[in-house]
């Protein structure tokens, strides 16, 4: 009989492999960081024994999810200045460019990934800044701390990073002693910052860096000036030519306008890029991602998915890779997967009107096998297979809105939320066990982060920005003067 680390058994086995088995009162056999066998519990029983044993009865057992859009910071903004006009954002902006400090990365990084944890998240991409454009990439310093935050709770991420959109210098500020000290930061500056990202944290740990530019869209033609539109067409090239060179992921926020076109133009598409909302664009453009191999990035609970509308089925129909991401948390939607599943079936069953329109397997398969497929990541990760990585996470169906157990994963895609995950496990360690971090002290991160984002508040005078806006209670929508809100 051999010998492994860790069998969890008698689940519900959601693989996610190519024939997309289910196995009832399945196991998976763990040994370092790889699953050695899948199969049911009496023949995994009958050729393995565990250090570690793990009953998943009443359980599904499935592959950690991966997040493919969110942004780094935003764990310690949310909600500030929400749904009064454009503050939230002129928030993030200024935030991200001088209010911040090493300090509130790391913070805000154990906080983001503490919860990515606790809702079965065990992999997500992390564009470190705000919007598209808003990148903390004037120091390393602001990119490591975030990394140290993110490896101090042990769960894999994407961090991507890159520079502004032109104009530059752009005004940046490190704080000492309570003090802001400005100063210029020329694209050059940010592309070497990134550089140094990249040769010290890509492939360190469980942790990975992607390289980004903002998007182009019409507007940007039309309303930078010659000079700077043609700045940011050349340094954009520049920071695809470096992922090319490095053999990262490429990707972009906030495409709409005629930016995949554009983007086609610019030759930055391709099967390691990866384009976030891709909102309104046109049946051209859907054949261009298809044709080109590009990935889509869907963010269904985003604000963006209300302004436009991404084409998720049209795109799957032609064969594009399509994967769920959350946005988060910015400034209304967490780090729970199964919360944007579910917004997804319902967003394109509303549009098509058609209940039959993207049945729940799939849109689990876009948060897991199709999510690591459009990270380049699907060799290790996105199913329970033999060989692959072991991330894993255990469900507990036992509770009123999923029982009783029948269908379980039908209830799973419907029904379920983060608070329902029992165990993670990431490379083969536990992390999570009965929902509780085993890495990490939940009520210390939790207060390092609140004692962050009061700092925040003082060095930028935000007090204002966390109360009630007008309009909040007794009406059906808000005042017209907050209706431009992020």
């Amino acid at each position: 009989m051999r010998r492994v680390d860790l069998i969890i058994s008698d689940g519900t086995i959601l693989t996610m492999d190519g024939s997309r088995r289910v196995l009832d009162k399945g196991a998976v056999a763990v040994l370092d960081d790889r699953i050695v066998a899948v199969g049911h519990t009496d023949e995994i029983a009958r050729e393995y024994q565990a250090e570690r044993h793990i009953d998943a009865s009443g359980k599904v057992v499935m592959p950690g999810m991966i997040d493919v859009h969110a942004h780094a910071g935003h764990g310690l903004i949310k909600t500030m200045g929400m749904e009064q006009g454009n503050h939230w954002e002129e928030i993030c902006n200024a935030a991200y460019t001088v209010g911040s400090t090493p300090e509130f990365w790391f913070a805000e990084a154990r906080l983001a990934a503490l919860e990515r944890l606790r809702f079965g998240v065990t992999t997500g991409v992390s564009l470190l800044g705000g919007g598209d454009t808003i990148m903390r990439t004037d120091d390393v310093a602001y990119g490591s701390a975030h990394c140290e935050g993110v490896a101090a709770v042990g769960t894999r991420s994407v961090v991507a990073v890159g520079p502004t959109r032109p104009p530059h210098p752009r005004t940046y500020a490190s704080w000492h002693d309570g003090k802001a000290s400005e100063r210029p930061v020329t694209f050059e500056e940010q592309f070497a910052v990134s550089r140094k990202l990249l040769d010290l944290w890509h492939g360190r740990g469980r942790l990975n860096i992607a390289l980004l530019t903002p998007v182009l869209r019409d507007e940007h033609q039309r309303d930078m000036s010659a000079a700077d539109y043609e700045a940011a067409a050349a340094q954009t090239k520049a920071v695809r030519a470096l992922s090319r060179e490095a053999g990262v992921v490429f990707t972009q926020d906030g495409h709409w306008r005629g930016s995949v076109s554009r983007a086609e133009k610019l030759g930055i598409l391709g099967p390691n890029a990866l384009l976030s909302h891709a909102i309104d664009i046109t049946p051209e453009e859907i054949r261009i991602i298809a044709d080109t191999g590009t990935r889509i990035a869907h963010n269904p609970s985003a604000i963006a998915s209300i302004l436009g509308r991404c084409p998720a089925i049209e795109l799957i129909e032609t064969g594009a890779v399509v994967a769920i991401g959350s946005d988060a948390t910015a400034p209304d939607r967490s780090a729970d997967m199964f919360r944007h599943m579910q917004q997804c079936m319902h967003y394109h069953r509303a549009h098509f009107r058609d209940p039959s329109v993207l049945p729940p397997g799939k849109a689990l398969e876009m948060v897991t096998i199709d999510a690591a497929t459009a990270l380049g990541l699907d060799r290790d990760l996105g199913s329970l297979e033999v060989g692959k990585k072991a991330d894993i996470v255990v469900v507990d169906m036992q509770r009123p809105h999923l029982a009783p157990y029948q269908m379980p994963i039908f209830r799973l895609a419907y029904f379920a939320n983060g608070n329902d995950v029992d165990t993670v496990v990431i490379d083969g360690q536990i992390l999570l066990e009965g929902g509780r971090p085993l890495l990490t002290d939940l009520g210390e991160v939790i207060a390092e982060a609140d004692k962050q984002a009061r700092l925040l508040i003082e060095r930028m005078g935000l007090k204002k920005m966390i109360g009630q806006p007008e309009g909040f209670f007794g009406h059906a929508r808000y005042p017209k003067h907050q209706g431009d809100s992020q």
